[in-house]
């Protein structure tokens, strides 16, 4: 899949901007959200490739979130990008239907690798 496209749901600016240029500079298409709501309207209107969903968002968590994209579009690849790390808030986001989980602080490298599978998955 030539310039696939992701959503970036964070309310970080730092984190949307380092996810948009590293992305970016890989032919990665790069929409972001800062909130859950906005998350929810841009995944309507434009059907990204996969979603990089962060948990601690300022108006909803971020399970919901989830819970919500599934219901919608039921083979979206969803990534989870969060400071949560204890295994049970892990466990949540995965049975709400993540592909994959990475946890803040996290490598470029590895979380791209992950986009990749998770994409290459939904697509088979």
């Amino acid at each position: 899949m030539s310039n696939p496209s992701v959503l970036v749901v964070d309310d970080e600016p730092a984190i949307r901007r380092l996810l948009r240029t590293a992305l970016g500079s890989q032919a990665w298409r790069v929409i972001e959200a800062r909130t859950g709501e906005m998350a929810l309207n841009m995944a309507m209107e434009v059907v990204p490739d996969i979603v990089v969903l962060d948990l601690g968002l300022p108006d909803m968590d971020g399970v919901d979130v989830l819970r919500r994209l599934r219901s919608a579009h039921p083979t979206l690849p969803v990534v989870i990008l969060s400071v949560r790390d204890d295994e049970r808030g892990k466990v949540a986001a995965l049975e709400a239907g993540a592909d994959d989980y990475v946890t803040k602080p996290f490598s470029m490298a590895e979380l791209v690798a992950r986009m990749r599978n998770a994409v290459r998955h939904a697509l088979q």
